[in-house]
């Protein structure tokens, strides 16, 4: 029996609804997207009576001590400009340029992808075909929950897989290298554990960098090659990405690389300079701020039927999201009408990346960072970009101050109604994996405590129970009382990813 009754279904709605009214207008901040980068960066909510802090990219990164940044705009589909800020390594003098090369974490999955739709095209693979039927060198592993695997392309490429490891550890400079093989099965050298069915197939989104390092075996043992040569026939040379490459370890003969910084700002990896990432369709690309506008451009002409990178019903099932999550066949996706957009936020031990296409328009945007604290500052900078693009993305939140404390009875322990239907959970179910969460209430502070973490969150107050907290998402909770004065729970909304859940009070 479904346990989740109409009443509260209509709650939920009408919490996504009331976050996206309390999202406001905003216009573009210049003509030139990049113009926005000297007054232009925001955080995603904005403190009552606070005028937007227009700050500047310069002061940003010294804010977070990033010592480099690379920036490429797209407009109409095409590459405008690819230019780089501050320098390749803290303390030296070489400039960071649009073909200085970064590593950007989890933006491989998406030229991993675009890899496989290639071989697709070309009648070598079948999205819904169960990948065991091409697999030589490992075999999907059963288990007492999952005693007949059925895994597709589809399914791996979008984050329904039910294969577990959400994501990899980087390797130092003097660290061995595991094999793919080895990855897979969790045995030494690799860091991680073994990629194993965490639930049935298709029923969950739950973001695995396990299942894409599937998704590489797979391609490699179609084609019989490594997939380093395979993105470099399918993907690097048909659209001029010289740069890019899923060389790993990076060698140290390469030119015009960005060097890894910790938190501090004080160099990486040494005495290289950079860590590897074993997981190459998973985390392991290095490319440039020019290559990676030229991927996305592709990506964008590809599906307004303007290029044959990829055939055009393709492109579209890329860029369509599989239930029940907000990933199409590889990328993020968000947004509606000329305002929709396909993104993939990219993150290793210290760089930092981000991108971001407008399929309708044209427009779009790659971030790449060379700091532990790169991610923030890429939401800042995403921020600007978009603002200054004009089509509605990731408009900021006005926060409001409470005219009385808030509620003492918030204060207190919630646990996940896993009765609400993944197809209205969506992204929460992954950007918002908790079982449970306990909340405080401080004088006019409300916090999330959340399982394994040592720190509170604190939330942002929308009214006298509605709260939000800001990172990749916009998180918006609402404490929810009932006719009798009571504390029942808390819906959490993500407007972005049009997700909603529900948090029971124990």
């Amino acid at each position: 029996m479904n346990r989740f009754p109409a009443a509260r279904l209509r709650w939920l709605a009408l919490a996504a609804l009331a976050a996206v009214a309390s999202v406001q207008a905003w216009e573009p901040v210049a003509p030139n997207p990049l113009a926005a980068l000297d007054n232009g960066l925001r955080p995603s909510a904005i403190p009552p009576g606070e005028a937007p802090p227009r700050w500047s990219l310069a002061e940003r990164m010294r804010h977070y001590k990033v010592p480099g940044v690379a920036i490429a705009i797209l407009k109409n589909g095409e590459v405008m400009q690819a230019t780089g800020f501050g320098v390749r390594e803290a303390g030296k003098e070489d400039k960071v340029d649009g073909d200085t090369l970064f590593s950007v974490g989890s933006i491989s999955k998406v030229v991993t992808a675009a890899t496989t739709l290639r071989l697709v095209a070309e009648g070598r693979l079948d999205l819904d075909r169960n990948v065991d039927e091409y697999l030589k060198r490992w075999k999907l592993p059963a288990s007492a929950e999952v005693s007949k695997p059925q895994v597709s392309l589809r399914k791996l490429m979008s984050h329904t897989s039910g294969l577990g490891v959400h994501g990899f550890a980087d390797y130092q400079p003097d660290e061995p290298l595991p094999t793919l093989m080895q990855i897979l099965d969790g045995q030494k050298p690799a860091k991680g554990e073994a990629v194993r069915f965490k639930h049935a197939p298709g029923l969950i989104n739950d973001y695995s960098g396990g299942g894409v390092t599937v998704e590489q075996m797979v391609i490699e043992d179609v084609a019989g090659k490594p997939l380093r040569q395979l993105a470099e026939q399918q993907v690097f040379a048909p659209l001029g990405m010289r740069r890019s490459t899923f060389e790993s370890p990076l060698s140290v003969a390469r030119e015009n690389v960005a060097r890894a910084h910790n938190g501090e700002g004080a160099p990486n990896a040494l005495p290289r300079g950079w860590e590897s990432f074993a997981e190459a369709g998973a985390s392991g690309l290095w490319t440039s701020a020019n290559d990676l506008g030229k991927f996305v451009s592709a990506l964008i002409k590809s599906y307004q039927g303007h290029a044959d990178f990829l055939p055009q019903p393709l492109t579209m099932a890329m860029m369509t999201e599989v239930s029940p999550g907000p990933f199409g066949l590889g990328p993020r996706l968000g947004g509606a009408g000329p305002g929709r957009y396909f993104f993939h936020a990219g993150a290793n031990e210290s760089y930092l990346a981000f991108m971001e296409g407008y399929p309708e328009t044209g427009d779009g945007f790659v971030i790449l960072t060379n700091g532990s604290n790169g991610g923030q500052l890429s939401f800042e900078i995403r921020n600007a970009l978009a603002d200054a693009i004009g089509l509605g993305a990731h408009p900021p939140m006005r926060t409001v101050k409470l005219r009385l404390p808030p509620s003492p009875d918030y204060a207190g322990r919630y646990r996940l109604d896993t009765s609400v239907p993944m197809d209205l959970r969506r992204a929460s179910a992954d950007n918002f994996d908790f079982d449970s969460l306990q909340v405080n209430v401080k004088g006019d502070a409300v916090e999330l405590v959340l399982p394994g973490q040592d720190k509170p969150t604190p939330l942002m107050p929308l009214g006298p129970a509605q709260f939000v907290h800001s990172g990749l998402y916009l998180f918006v909770f609402e404490f929810r009382r009932d006719a009798w004065g009571k504390v029942r729970g808390i819906s959490l909304s993500i407007p972005e990813a049009d997700a909603v859940a529900y948090y029971a009070r124990e």
